[in-house]
């Protein structure tokens, strides 16, 4: 099996790293002795060999793309390869729409924190939630604050029940370096 025909390197989107793809062998590129032929309509032709194969493909202004190259012997189909990898990449296209991304949007908020700053946080934290974001809030200790890390449990509490209409909690409160960690997921209901 050559390595150079059965892969091939394509940059990733998001973010540079190199993803492998099987790309299929047409035509003359397919180099086993004999091969199980399925013609154009569906219909098992026999075992060809690859010429004979490509004879009958030529001869329906088709190609001879193969489908199943570890079976033995290998599966080949009569089939026009533009169509065939243009729909695939439509399919693909299609897939990629239906897909939801789920951003985690960051509240920071302090153990003195006052009212109004408190409310805004909440405010913007159910903004997020409503538009089926993933929330993580972050207590942010300072100095000799990390002692009394209970005070920011009592945080996290108050503002998970702030937003409990909107969202509920995907991870519980924990302590994290100097800060305190707390993820909101918003509720299955709101959502749809």
């Amino acid at each position: 099996m050559d390595y150079a025909h059965f892969l091939f390197y394509r940059k990733n989107t998001t973010g540079g790293d190199i993803a492998i793809s099987k790309e299929l062998r047409i035509n003359e590129e397919i180099r086993a002795k004999e091969i199980r032929v399925i013609g154009a309509d569906g219909d098992q032709v026999g075992i060809l060999s690859p010429r004979e194969a490509l004879l009958l493909a030529q001869q329906a202004g088709l190609d001879l793309v193969e489908v199943a190259p570890q079976a033995k012997p290998p599966v080949c189909r009569i089939m026009d390869y533009g169509k065939y990898k243009f729909q695939q990449s439509k399919r693909e296209k299609e897939a990629r729409k239906k897909q939801k991304t789920i951003n985690v949007k960051e509240v920071k908020l302090r153990l003195g924190i006052e009212e109004h700053d408190f409310e805004v946080k909440a405010r913007n934290a159910i903004r997020f939630l409503s538009n089926g974001d993933r929330v993580k809030v972050t207590i942010m200790f300072r100095g000799r604050e990390i002692s009394h890390s209970n005070l920011g449990l009592i945080l996290c509490e108050r503002f998970s029940e702030r937003v409990k209409d909107f969202g509920v909690v995907d991870k519980k409160p924990s302590v994290e370096g100097r800060n305190m960690i707390m993820h909101l997921s918003p509720k299955q209901d709101k959502k749809q």
